[in-house]
């Protein structure tokens, strides 16, 4: 309600108000849909075991492939450039799935520094299940922060520098449990960043 109403007090009494006031009319509206985002964020994240779909046979070649659509726009205008090798087939959800590239892949395209963005999918064979890894040029993060950035709400970097809700690592980690995987980073500051995660094969 908060985030409707605001808009048409934007609209109608804009002009009627002074400098100061349309700058706090700003600030209420930036922070409403802020709160919004993250409250979307966080009913998507406690629905993950108990609202997932059934587990099912997926191509993650297909699922990456839908998450590049979604983001076909913002991949364009970052001028990136993803490159793809052969990923397996596994039993999973599929929307969960491509909700995990798709979280990836836009935190490739935000955390890219000054060049543009170049980012490697591939997947490996360690024993009884698969490593897939999203690799990319960015800018990198603190060691000490490896394990912080898949709590919830947890940024590392100001909205002024970088925008996000601080759910989307979390979503990821809490997809990939559930999925009877693990999730982590290997990164360097200013030297990239590669998310790895783990998926049994299929059953």
């Amino acid at each position: 309600m908060v985030s409707s109403y605001l808009p048409l007090i934007e609209n109608r009494y804009a002009d009627d108000l002074d400098e100061e006031g349309r700058e706090f009319l700003d600030f209420a509206v930036d922070g409403a849909e802020r709160m919004r985002a993250m409250i979307d964020g966080l009913l998507a994240s406690s629905r993950v075991q108990t609202q997932g779909d059934s587990f099912e046979a997926v191509n993650l070649n297909d699922v990456l492939a839908e998450a590049q659509q979604d983001l076909q726009v913002k991949i364009d205008d970052a001028d990136a450039a993803i490159t793809v090798e052969e990923l397996p087939q596994i039993e999973g959800d599929t929307n969960q799935l491509r909700q995990v590239f798709q979280n990836l892949l836009e935190n490739a395209l935000e955390y890219s520094g000054e060049g543009p963005p170049r980012i490697r999918v591939s997947a490996e064979r360690d024993g009884s299940e698969w490593v897939v890894s999203v690799q990319n040029n960015g800018i990198g993060i603190e060691s000490d922060d490896a394990e912080r950035i898949f709590r919830v709400f947890e940024r590392l970097h100001s909205r002024d520098e970088h925008s996000g809700t601080g759910i989307g690592l979390s979503l990821c980690d809490r997809i990939i449990d559930r999925h009877g995987g693990d999730i982590w980073v290997d990164s360097e500051p200013g030297d990239g960043t590669i998310f790895s995660f783990t998926l049994p094969q299929r059953l």
